[in-house]
């Protein structure tokens, strides 16, 4: 019954079963019909032609059938054929019965064809979809913003923006050749009501029962690494989006699992040191392996390999001689236990080791930029990412024009008078009181091993240029910093709501000295990221409809050491996940 088909009518095939059908079970009637019933028969089949659903050479054969049969049927009922063939018009084939033995062959082998081909092709089997679209997942969320801010009037109006700083050529700190003041940070007009929202679209695909891959895009003011939301407004432009994740994943035993590319934080930590919008790039190793047979107790742990900036390949641009190479790296190690003590009680701890590698600032050899020398050899180590906090050094030591040194300008860069070398331990308990009620308490602590206040002062020459004593002196007996941060945290109701009515209050405190840790990578709502900061913050959420919630949270925090900074936030925000 193949022959009957031509390779271009696969698509008709189902218009043809339905039709092939309706024709048997009108052929079954017409052997008690009259005559027009039967040329109404004809007219169909020729129908079926004249479309294309039947070919020409198989409706022929079918007609030519039907005719012999019908030939026979009318030698077997004489009675009735005159009247039958009287209404009969020239041209036509009278067709008054196709046995049930032909009837069930055209119904059977057309509906097991089209049948076949729509299984094969996945498009007509009901409740079934093509198996590629199994193997791939959409996921995201939205989140819409009000977020106000509160600066104290006895806040210090000297707060540098150290990244504006980095960013261009260098600032000129020689009052003969520069009055201009460095670009200055708000810390007195409050700025209120302000609309934001965050966008993030996420595919993943299963690409075999061992390899994944994922892809997220997301929305943001800028290539910031800790925030996604965009503040609205701007004229009503259009606005941006951002490779927000894009990772290779593929899992060897059920205990081992290798990521590569951009991926969300492997590790488990505190916000006060890396924050929840951070992605790192490079490679990472998880292990987790529940022990015994109860399965009560898992250990698992993570090694991260994070390239955090390569030096540019044609760095200094404007000179024959070229830098080496000199990347800066994160190296991250951790180890941990999470223990199902019963079903109303869970702990679970971790400890890392994080060693950022190159990230400091260096003093360079002298540079005679007065002479036309592009940049000075340790311009590559000033950050290329920071919000603010950490200790800064100048970088640039800077020949002075022996013609004219007074008015020799002395365009500057900063970098980080600290390294850092992290310990962390982070501890979460989850309980329930109240007649079932979720409580969750957890801390995180984290101790910078290559704090030293004498080192840093070293290193920089003299150079510090932040967080001193209320004097505002420059000297070393002045400096103040420290290498410890540390959060507390109590969350009472469902920590993610995601079913109608879920809720939940929380109320945090925060201490986060100034070269305890990077700058540049952790929350950016509390104090507006950031370190040397202290503070509380308490929040609240309640699910308003499956995956969708509201949710509140007041921060409010000052300076730990140095100059007055007192600044609250609030937030409300209306959130959806799919």
């Amino acid at each position: 019954m193949n022959s009957l088909f031509s390779p271009s009518q696969h698509l008709r095939r189902l218009p043809l079963a339905l039709a092939a059908l309706a024709l048997s079970v009108a052929a079954g009637a017409v052997q008690a019909q009259t005559a027009p019933a039967d040329i109404t028969m004809v007219k169909l089949i020729r129908g079926l032609i004249q479309s294309g659903a039947l070919n020409k050479d198989a409706g022929e054969a079918l007609l030519a059938q039907a005719q012999s049969e019908a030939l026979a049927a009318a030698q077997a009922r004489p009675a009735a054929a005159p009247a039958a063939l009287a209404q009969v018009q020239p041209g036509d084939v009278r067709v008054p019965y196709i046995s049930q033995t032909v009837r069930e062959q055209i119904r059977d082998e057309i509906k097991g064809q089209v049948m076949a081909e729509a299984k094969a092709g996945g498009w007509a089997a009901p409740n079934e979809t093509p198996a590629w679209t199994k193997r791939i997942r959409l996921e995201g969320d939205v989140r819409a913003r009000y977020e106000s801010r509160y600066y104290d009037m006895a806040n210090s109006n000297i707060e540098i923006d150290w990244r504006s700083l980095n960013s261009g050529s260098g600032y000129d700190v020689n009052s003969n050749t520069n009055l201009a003041l460095p670009a200055l940070l708000n810390t007195r007009e409050d700025r209120k009501h302000l609309l934001r929202a965050r966008a993030r679209l996420g595919i993943l695909a299963d690409i075999s029962d061992t390899t994944q891959a994922g892809i997220r895009l997301a929305s943001g003011n800028d290539d910031s690494p800790v925030s996604t939301t965009q503040t609205l407004g701007g004229g009503l432009g259009k606005k941006n989006i951002w490779l927000d994740q894009a990772w290779l994943s593929y899992q060897p035993a059920s205990w081992l699992k290798l990521t590569a590319g951009r991926f969300d934080n492997p590790f488990v930590s505190g916000d006060e040191l890396f924050s929840s919008e951070l992605n790192f790039d490079g490679i990472a190793a998880k292990v987790q392996q529940p022990l015994g047979d109860s399965k009560d107790v898992t250990v698992f742990g993570t090694l991260g390999l994070i390239p955090l900036e390569y030096s540019s390949d044609n760095a200094p641009s404007r000179s024959q001689a070229k830098m080496s190479s000199e990347n800066k790296w994160l190296l991250g190690a951790q180890v941990g236990a999470s223990w199902k003590i019963n079903s109303d009680h869970q702990l679970r701890g971790a400890l890392a080791y994080y060693n950022f590698r190159n990230i400091s600032g260096e003093y360079s050899q002298p540079c005679a930029l007065y002479a036309g020398a592009d940049g000075c050899n340790t311009d590559w180590s000033r950050p290329s990412s920071m919000q603010k906090g950490n200790s800064l050094m100048l970088l640039r030591n800077i020949a002075l024009n022996p013609l004219d040194p007074a008015n020799t300008p002395q365009p500057q860069f900063v970098g980080l008078a600290s390294k850092f070398r992290l310990a962390n331990l982070n501890a979460r308990w989850d309980s329930k009181v109240a007649g079932g009620t979720d409580l969750r308490i957890e801390g995180d602590y984290v101790r910078n091993m290559a704090y030293d206040k004498n080192a840093m002062w070293a290193r920089a020459k003299g150079g510090i240029m932040n967080n001193f004593g209320g004097t505002g002196g420059v000297s070393q007996a002045d400096f103040k910093s420290g290498g410890n941060a540390y959060m507390l945290q109590a969350t009472l109701g469902k920590a993610s709501p995601a079913a109608r009515g879920d809720w939940n209050v929380l109320l945090g405190y925060k201490r986060i000295e100034p070269d305890a840790l990077p700058d540049a990578y952790n929350d950016s709502t509390f104090h507006l990221g950031g370190t040397n900061a202290r503070g509380y913050y308490l929040g609240g959420a309640y699910a308003l409809d499956k995956n969708t919630w509201l949710n509140g949270r007041w921060t409010s925090s000052r300076e730990v050491f140095g100059s007055a900074l007192s600044i609250d936030t609030l937030q409300i925000e209306l959130n959806a996940r799919f």
